[in-house]
């Protein structure tokens, strides 16, 4: 059991088989908006700033898509996950981030309310309503996370393309020699996600949110 769920070739191959593989950002059209779902960061309350995890890389290429004219306006959705209060504002909190570094304020539209990703879609559909001129829609989130979430966006008929960040792994990738024999006790973190998507698309699918 402990080889099984710690060896990084075991695992890769559950994960290419759910994971929405990555795009090369040259490839991307040009699209209205990019819609980047929150569950990047942390709030550190004792410094009073935002401190980022590995999903972080869903805001950083969405920066790269817009700086790069792919998209015209990104759209940052979500406020906080959590049940108690823990000082994350998430989007707003991005965005005044952003601001500071330089982007148009205007550029960044955010929502503040949603807690999940079947609320991220529920409260960017009432956004968008608000932006009839916009009307193609990037969805940025990570691999193991985009089925999931490019369903629960059909469910409120917003059609996506979508661009996954912090992928796993690749469509033909191999692994290095170690990989197939060398525990890596990290895994069971990423088993740990791979398996909260599994739960989370089954419960989504029984609640009708897909």
């Amino acid at each position: 059991m402990f080889f099984f769920f710690t060896n990084t070739a075991i695992i890769g191959a559950f994960l290419r088989q759910w994971e929405v593989h990555g795009t090369k950002i040259e490839a991307v059209k040009k699209h209205d908006v990019g819609i980047v779902l929150s569950g990047m960061a942390e709030y550190d309350n004792n410094l009073q700033r935002l401190s980022v995890r590995r999903g972080t890389d869903r805001i950083w290429q969405a920066i790269t898509l817009y700086k790069t004219g792919k998209i015209a306006k990104l759209f940052i959705t979500g406020g906080s996950g959590y049940v108690s209060e823990r000082g994350l504002k998430e989007s707003l909190q991005f965005k005044e981030v952003l601001v500071k570094w330089g982007i148009p304020k205007e550029d960044v539209l955010i929502e503040t309310k949603s807690k999940n990703t079947y609320e991220n879609a529920v409260e960017t559909k009432k956004e968008l309503k608000k932006h009839p001129e916009l009307i193609s829609y990037l969805l940025i989130t990570s691999g193991t996370h985009m089925k999931r979430s490019l369903a629960c966006f059909k469910k409120q008929n917003l059609v996506c393309t979508p661009f996954s960040t912090d992928l796993h792994t690749a469509a033909g990738s191999g692994y290095y020699w170690d990989q197939y024999i060398i525990p890596n006790v990290s895994n069971f973190d990423v088993w740990n996600g791979l398996m909260k998507e599994w739960v989370g698309y089954v419960t989504y699918w029984m609640k009708g949110y897909l």
